[in-house]
């Protein structure tokens, strides 16, 4: 296409928003008319799905739940009155602590002001947190620090606890888990708590639980009432982790740290407002969910670049990578037929990516479309001139318009979603046209994008390592007279009943070497290794010795 013809294209297909400063031009994926004409029942049928799932309709039909993230920004449209309530009573309890904890109402176990904040939690509990304090934080202004624990890594624990080591009385931890069974997020409560009892102070009167307020429900929840934590906000069970950024999950960290969550909620409900369009063509959402259907042709066959021209906004495609990817990764459609579908999303930020895998987007394969996001504020401060009247800002912009001219050049297609400023509002606005998004694109390829069988066999797995490192350890402790190869211990440790079983011990043999390939490593748990040039003669025993 000529630049005349792109330019037309642009305007014919770029959306606005005014309202909220946001804007999403289509133009440089190259679908035609045809496919607009074949897709209109398709997404016509998506749109009356979402407008079902948003009056209480069961959404999530394989765990028997309603989909409810977008009544968080709108409690009216809930589809009863306990329910609006619930949330217009949770985000002023938000506001209101948040208040407390900011003017000194509410002081840390030393009688000291909160200063710090330690935000603990794993996957849609923290990656929607962390985008926003990123995308919005100012370390001058901000109420308090904040730092995130967001794995179950020892050395990554030590990381963050060391700057903390003489700030933990004035620091306050969030610790965000709807059943509390969660064990990356535990394991963070556990060692985090150890830490504060080395240092004499109670981890309750320094700590707040985001969870389901049920018993039966959460060993979180449980733990907090019993211990007498400083607060409990609610999580329920009609709003999924990588859609819970508007509700306490997401708003008690930006409210601790001083953002305007009401502008945040704002921009989200005028996204959601505008993408209930029922006309495709000024419907953003629609139109994304269209082009990700017509790049992948409908099986995800090009991965999604997210290529943000804004340091603010670095962290948008980790974010992106658990709500697209996790929503549309399924084995199986809503019919029940293998499909293996899903969208591969990836991403750093411009103009870093012009130094990195540009050269590659551009010459290499053509298995991606790409996302740009264009912010046109460049700072609050007074510009500073690089050369005559052009600043920094002015080459940002350029890369970008140079980026997506180079790809075009070679068939190459992109999105570009324009902000007029990175601020709470607009950061609402993209967090809610991507949740629409993902639920349009997936009744359009017929998959449940509110379930993640998937993690969940992940987490039985590892349950089943864990109890196998026991079973090891115990076998072991129990024989330290000597050195046990792999073969020994996996027969060691494989009972004649469970043989009788069809349990196989030569099938534990590989889990049974880098269980005591880790435990080696770590001289403190006791277990010695002996070096070895095969995997069946390397021998490990319990060494009492060892310290």
């Amino acid at each position: 296409m000529t630049k005349e013809q792109l330019f037309k294209r642009y305007q014919t297909y770029c959306v606005k928003n005014d309202e909220i400063g946001v804007s999403v031009d289509f133009s440089r994926i190259c679908f035609t008319d045809e496919f607009m004409d074949k897709t209109r029942l398709k997404i016509q049928r998506a749109l009356k799905f979402m407008a079902q799932l948003e009056k209480g309709d069961i959404a999530n039909p394989s765990e028997n739940r309603m989909v409810g993230h977008y009544w968080l920004r709108n409690p009216d449209i809930a589809p009863d009155r306990s329910i609006a309530a619930e949330i217009s009573d949770t985000v002023n309890k938000v506001k209101q602590f948040a208040a407390k904890i900011h003017n000194g109402e509410i002081l840390s176990s030393t009688g000291k002001p909160f200063k710090n904040l330690l935000v603990m939690g794993i996957g849609g509990s923290i990656l929607g947190p962390q985008f926003v304090s990123n995308a919005l934080g100012n370390p001058v202004s901000d109420k308090m620090k904040v730092y995130f624990i967001d794995n179950t890594d020892p050395d990554g624990y030590e990381r963050i606890l060391h700057l903390l080591d003489n700030q933990l009385d004035t620091t306050l931890c969030v610790v965000i888990s709807k059943s509390g069974k969660t064990i990356e997020t535990r394991n963070a409560m556990l060692e985090v708590e150890n830490r504060f009892k080395s240092n004499n102070l109670p981890f309750a009167k320094h700590s707040v639980a985001t969870t389901q307020m049920v018993e039966d429900k959460s060993d979180l929840f449980k733990k907090a009432k019993n211990e007498g934590w400083l607060e409990v906000f609610p999580m329920w069970d009609w709003v999924g982790g990588r859609t819970s950024e508007t509700s306490a999950v997401g708003l008690l960290p930006a409210a601790l740290q001083g953002f305007n969550i009401d502008r945040l909620l704002e921009g989200a409900m005028v996204c959601d407002e505008w993408t209930r369009s029922k006309e495709a063509k000024t419907n953003p959402a629609a139109m994304l969910a269209l082009m990700w259907f017509y790049t992948g042709k409908g099986k995800g066959e090009k991965n999604m670049v997210i290529l943000p021209y804004k340091d603010r906004l670095e962290l948008f495609s980790r974010y992106l990578q658990q709500l697209v990817m996790e929503s549309l990764g399924k084995e199986y459609n809503l019919a029940g037929r293998l499909v293996n579908q899903g969208i591969t999303v990836y991403g750093n930020k411009g103009s870093t990516d012009q130094h990195a895998y540009i050269q590659q987007l551009r010459d290499g394969r053509n298995d991606f479309f790409v996302t740009f996001i264009e912010v046109l504020k460049d700072r609050d401060e007074e510009e500073f001139y690089v050369e005559n009247d052009v600043t920094s800002g002015d080459y940002l912009t350029g890369f970008y318009l140079g980026t997506r001219q180079a790809l075009i050049e070679k068939g190459r297609e992109s999105i570009t979603i324009t902000l007029k400023q990175v601020c709470p509002c607009t950061v609402g606005a993209l967090i809610a046209l991507f949740e629409r998004a993902v639920g349009l694109y997936a009744h359009l390829i017929n998959i449940n994008a509110y379930d993640q069988p998937g993690v969940e066999a992940g987490k039985k797995a590892a349950a089943e390592i864990i109890n196998l490192q026991k079973r090891i350890t115990g076998f072991l402790t129990a024989n330290p007279e000597k050195p046990f190869t792999v073969v020994e211990i996996a027969e060691g440790i494989v009972s004649a009943e469970e043989k009788s079983n069809g349990v196989k011990p030569e099938d534990l043999q590989e889990n049974v070497y880098h269980i005591c390939s880790h435990l080696s490593a770590n001289k403190q748990r006791k277990i010695e290794r002996t070096d070895s040039v095969i995997l069946s003669a390397t021998a490990f025993k319990y060494s009492e010795y060892i310290i």
